[in-house]
């Protein structure tokens, strides 16, 4: 299944009834999260809620909801194609030495196909056809689910986040971070993110604050990509290997990205160029000597 961007996704799932539009409007309170979970629980079509009650903005839900639609979204019209996947990421992370000239011209074209994948950077991109500054921006507006009883308020739950470490300054431009980690709406500029110590959003935090004490750390949040790069953003690459670079390979077209406004130089950062919304902003790193935790912080 071939698609462009996340839309035509949308319209060939549509095309195999394997998606519904819901056109009644739903509230993003509870209710959105109830009608999708037991569809969800039935193994049911994606779901696009048109007018989520009270805002502009569609929101989709359940994408992923079936390992059809996962080897759909990762280029697969079967669920072959996820397995052959889980053979291909078993040789990227622990490469076995070449046996006979067959298997050396093998590892010789997956390596070339990576390559071949470098993101493409673009100039200008759909991602960047409106764009909210300083008190313009209002996180608001967008439909963010409360989704279950005794939530403190709202939370995205899959942005994709886009950081790059430090160790970008001696070599620039070197692999940027995807990963989704869960971000409460506290403020109509702010977010508290939450991501596990491990994982590497908050490493690269955590090492841009050890040489950077007091500077923000920037980064950015894309809500709704194309799904190879969301599938490739909770796929466990290997650390040398970017999410674009392998939502590229799922794909078999380069990922196509853009600068952001946050972050320049070494730590320069791209995100799709066919993203829905992006959401640039930073991290307050504390101030030297400050022994709290950094795995949260406000975006």
């Amino acid at each position: 299944m071939k698609y462009r961007d996340l839309r035509d996704f949308i319209g060939q799932l549509e095309s195999r009834k394997k998606l519904v539009r819901v056109a009644e409007p739903v509230s993003p309170r509870l209710e959105m999260t109830a009608i999708s979970d037991a569809v969800l629980r039935a193994a049911g079509p994606a779901l696009l809620f048109e007018q989520p009650a009270g805002y502009k903005f569609p929101c989709l839900t359940n994408l992923f909801g079936t390992p059809e639609r996962v080897a759909l979204g990762m280029g697969s019209e079967s669920l072959d194609g996820l397995r052959d996947l889980g053979h291909m990421l078993a040789s990227l992370k622990e490469p076995e030495p070449p046996r006979g000239v067959r298997d050396a011209a093998r590892l010789l074209k997956m390596a070339k196909a990576l390559w071949d994948m470098k993101p493409a950077l673009q100039r200008r991109a759909p991602c960047q056809e409106v764009i909210a500054e300083a008190d313009d921006v209002d996180l608001d507006r967008l439909p963010v689910q409360i989704c279950w009883p005794g939530d403190a308020a709202p939370l995205i739950t899959w942005g994709l986040v886009v950081t790059r470490g430090p160790q970008g300054v001696a070599k620039p431009r070197l692999r940027q971070n995807l990963g989704i980690y869960r971000q409460q709406l506290i403020g109509k500029r702010q977010l508290i993110m939450r991501w596990l110590a491990h994982r590497g959003g908050a490493l690269d935090f955590r090492a841009f604050a050890a040489v950077n004490p007091g500077q923000p750390f920037p980064l950015a949040v894309v809500l709704g990509a194309d799904p190879a790069t969301m599938l490739g953003a909770v796929t466990p690459v290997p650390d040398e290997l970017s999410e674009y670079q392998f939502a590229g390979l799922l794909r078999g077209a380069r990922t196509e990205v853009v600068d952001c406004a946050v972050g320049d130089g070494p730590l320069a950062l791209q995100v799709p160029a066919s993203a829905e919304i992006v959401l640039e902003g930073h991290v307050p790193v504390a101030p030297s000597g400050w022994r709290g935790h950094s795995e949260r912080g406000v975006a």
